[in-house]
């Protein structure tokens, strides 16, 4: 069964096709099943910056494991929360 999609109208700016989105569903003007993965290679995560406390034997306990490994111990810091997380 084909369902009659409706045409997706021209927006203005970006607000206004927000304001469109949030109140429309899509599957009125777009066959989902038709939808392909796309992988965009470039686009890298966005980052934000944290302030995290730590007793300073830890930090020092940290960037000697960093050193150990010849890495900058935020990243090693970043690599051990991500296997943390995946690991529950």
């Amino acid at each position: 069964m084909n369902k009659q999609l409706k045409p997706i109208p021209k927006f203005a700016n970006e607000a206004e096709e927000q304001a469109f989105w949030s109140k429309e569903d899509s599957t009125d003007y777009l066959d989902w099943t038709k939808a392909r993965k796309v992988v965009l290679p470039n686009l890298k995560p966005t980052t934000k910056t944290i302030s995290l406390r730590l007793p300073q034997h830890l930090l020092d306990s940290i960037k000697a494991a960093a050193n150990s490994r010849d890495v900058p111990y935020q990243s090693l810091i970043k690599v051990w929360l991500q296997e943390k997380l995946h690991s529950h």
